[in-house]
């Protein structure tokens, strides 16, 4: 998996991202940065940690615009959560310069990107805490649901076992009222099964697939791809483009029998929920873009060249290429 001193179980990636902005002791009255182009497990946890999310527009690259962070810094700043969206890492480097001047915590949402490196080094090399998924859709899936916090740092290690499991120090001593998220020890197992004998091979099957239908579609000009840059490995958790007619192409494929689906036609500072955050349509056009015009193709480990250029072929079809 990716590199650090200390991984600490948890029972959801989901728990994993709260927990870690607990562990800070980030709460009411603060602010954690992040995109306004994500799942909607990244922004619950900053509001059920008791912080507000303080949305980021993103780049070409679907993840959060490292160049549009700072604008977004006040006083009650504390943290910045970068999503590596899709499998796709993040600009670290710019993160990171931007948290170590502000004296900000950089907590990293990768629960789609295990086994994804930047500049050959794992995403956990990457930020203070990073946090991962095994739930049963991830690349690692396990038979249930399960987290992983990824963390150089002792302290917060302590801290993170202890709030996992009620705060307790022994059967009788608590030294905290905590949280009940530990990773069930049947998951663990076949976690560790997984990572040992098929992470590898799925990490693998993917990018080969996503590879090859980047070659196949290439010569479609109503489809853009984003950018493969060489320093950053994609682990492809979602093989994701910007597809014109998206809506229409999406009901075709399904007709087809492709899988196609989109994640995800709203944006966070849109959503029902964000009503409060004071946020109005226009505030972020490129992930309001992403929104109205990505689709995912499946890429999963189980799928053949054969598929793949069925795929192609429907594409193309649609599109009149054919």
């Amino acid at each position: 998996m990716n590199e650090a001193r200390f991984g600490i179980g948890v029972g959801s990636g989901t728990d994993a991202l709260f927990l870690a902005l607990k562990a800070l002791g980030i709460g009411a009255g603060d602010e954690v940065i992040t995109t306004a182009f994500t799942f909607y497990a990244t922004v619950g946890a900053i509001v059920t940690a008791g912080a507000t999310p303080v949305f980021v527009d993103v780049g070409d690259d679907f993840n959060i615009d490292a160049d549009k962070i700072a604008p977004a810094i006040t006083a009650k700043t504390k943290a910045i959560m970068p999503v590596h969206w899709a499998g796709v890492p993040c600009d670290m480097d710019k993160i990171n310069a931007i948290a170590q001047q502000h004296q900000l915590k950089v907590v990293a949402d990768a629960c789609h990107a295990i086994s994804a490196t930047l500049d050959e080094r794992g995403m956990a090399q990457h930020s203070d805490i990073t946090c991962f998924s095994m739930h049963p859709l991830k690349n690692l899936n396990v038979w249930g649901d399960g987290g992983i916090i990824l963390t150089n740092d002792e302290a917060l290690t302590k801290q993170l076992g202890l709030m996992r499991n009620h705060g307790l120090m022994n059967r009788d001593e608590c030294a905290m009222f905590a949280y009940n998220s530990r990773l069930d020890t049947i998951q663990a197992v076949v976690a560790q099964h997984l990572i040992d004998e098929r992470l590898t091979a799925t990490t693998q099957g993917r990018i080969a697939n996503a590879k090859y239908l980047d070659e196949r579609l290439a010569d479609i000009p109503q489809i853009t791809m984003p950018e493969r840059a060489a320093n950053k490995r994609s682990v492809f958790h979602l093989y994701m483009g910007i597809f014109e007619r998206r809506d229409e192409l999406q009901a075709y494929l399904q007709s087809q029998g492709i899988d196609a689906k989109v994640h995800y036609p709203i944006p966070m500072h849109l959503q029902p929920a964000a009503k409060d955050l004071g946020y109005t349509k226009g505030d972020f056009p490129k992930a309001e873009f992403v929104a109205d015009n990505c689709l995912s193709l499946p890429v999963h480990e189980f799928i053949s060249r054969e598929h793949c250029d069925f795929m192609v072929a429907a594409i193309s079809t649609f599109y009149g290429k054919a």
